[in-house]
Order: C-alpha cells, then sequence, then structure tokens
C-alpha cells in the first residue's frame, strides 16, 4: 500500500471551547450553569477533520479525558453539550456525552474519508495506578508485569478503581461501532499486563506518570498489531483483484 496514515488520539473529537453564562440569560442559565467547556457534538476540530480526505489510513482513539474531574469539574467547569447550535436540554452527563460524540464522528469519517481509505479505532490504553488517581497521591512503581490475576483485580469494575475507566471507555466504543465499518485495534487487554512500562516519575517528574509508556515497550506491539491489520487488509484487496482462472 502506498497511503500515507493520520493518526488522531488527543482530546477534541469535537470543538470544545470554553463556555461562560451569558448576562441575558438562556436554557442553561436558567439551570444555574455559570462556567464550562462547550461541547458542540456534531463539528468535528480542525486538527482533524480535514486530514479524513487526505490521508489514507486513519487511526482514532479516545477516552482518558471523558472521565477527568481533574480538568471537566462537575461543578467548577463541566462539559456542556450543544447540538446544531443549542444546548442540550436536559444537560447530558459526560458518557452520555460520549456516546453521542462518538455517533458524530463515526458518521463525519464515513463521509468525508477518501474512497478506499482505511479507518481504525484503538481501544483504551490502561493505566495503573495504585492508592488513589495521579493528583490524589497514586502511585505507579511496579517492576515486573501483572499476573492474570492481578490484572482481573486492577480492572474489576466491581472495585471501581481508577483504572477501571479503561473497561468504561471501551463499553462505550463498542457500543458506538456496532454498526460502522472501522477496524478495531484491540490494544487494552495485551498492555494490562505492563504495569512495569510506564515512566513513572523518570526524568524527575511531581508524580508518578502512569498514562504514557516507555519506548522500547508496549507500544512496539501496538505498531506490529497495526502493521499486521494493514497487511491482511492488502492481502484481502489482492485477492480481489486477482482475475478468476475459471472459464465459461
Amino acid at each position: 500500500m502506498h497511503d500515507s496514515a493520520g493518526h488522531h488520539s488527543s482530546k477534541p473529537y469535537c470543538w470544545f471551547p470554553r463556555w461562560s453564562a451569558s448576562p441575558d440569560g438562556g436554557p442553561l442559565e436558567s439551570l444555574g450553569y455559570k462556567q464550562g467547556y462547550r461541547v458542540d457534538v456534531d463539528i468535528p476540530d480542525q486538527t482533524w477533520a480535514a486530514a479524513t480526505s487526505f490521508h489514507g489510513v486513519l487511526i482514532f482513539n479516545t477516552g482518558h479525558w471523558w472521565w477527568a474531574p481533574s480538568k471537566f469539574d462537575p461543578i467548577q467547569s463541566p462539559m456542556v453539550f450543544f447540538e446544531k447550535g443549542m444546548p442540550i436540554i436536559p444537560p447530558l452527563l459526560p458518557p452520555e456525552g460520549l456516546d453521542l460524540a462518538l455517533k458524530h464522528v463515526v458518521t463525519f469519517v464515513n463521509k468525508a474519508i477518501r474512497p478506499n481509505g482505511i479507518k481504525f479505532f484503538r481501544t483504551q490504553s490502561p493505566r495503573h495506578f495504585e492508592g488513589g488517581d495521579w493528583n490524589e497521591g497514586g502511585s505507579c512503581q511496579r517492576e515486573q508485569p501483572l499476573s492474570s490475576e492481578e490484572v482481573k483485580e486492577f480492572y474489576s469494575v466491581d472495585n471501581n478503581s481508577t483504572n477501571t475507566e479503561v473497561c468504561l471507555v471501551n463499553q462505550h466504543l463498542m457500543k458506538a461501532l456496532e454498526q460502522s465499518t472501522f477496524r478495531v485495534l484491540n490494544v487494552t487487554h495485551m498492555s494490562e499486563f505492563r504495569a512495569d512500562a510506564h515512566p513513572s516519575t523518570t526524568g524527575g517528574k511531581k508524580h508518578d506518570d502512569c498514562m504514557h509508556w516507555c519506548l522500547p515497550g508496549p507500544t512496539d506491539t501496538w505498531n506490529d498489531l497495526l502493521a499486521a491489520n494493514l497487511a491482511a487488509t492488502e492481502r484481502a484487496r489482492l485477492k480481489k483483484l486477482k482475475p478468476s482462472r475459471e472459464f465459461p
């Protein structure tokens, strides 16, 4: 294949500027909202929207920011969701907003992608905090991979720990992709074992970094998975183009 790849992995799937209450009032103001982040679920952010018709391979992922009270505090700086230029009333919670945003992203990409383009959605990258989140004194100091039993404990939704975010995000993602033609790069489970592969406090960080990964590390395997998927796609394409040996 001779196509370039575009990888979008930052938080602005949708346009989301700061929002402040209007002195003239409005639907949100009448409910007591004073400020927050305006999320237009049906307006793709221009940092990636234009790439969909240029690149032959598109890779998307999302997750962490939708469950980030340190950024989108539900009281001080909530997400306020808009559609068709109007606030959605009653207001949506972030999980509901994520569902709607993903729906619009899938629809937009399907329409905008170039002919024969290939599109992937990468599943959530897991974290391995123990004792709280990054801003709550959580630690990320493991030096060995987790066992299968430890993985179950870390990511059990019943425990309601910081790390269960990965399960929740993937549930929303799979729901959004059910009827789509996106390919799924499932990197989650293979990465759940690698609690030892985060930077932690390396480089003088003030808190443990349990979101990013060391290199070399698990992300090299993610690349191998992507390469295998692209190779399989190309083999399938060539098989369709191969002339039939059957004669009338």
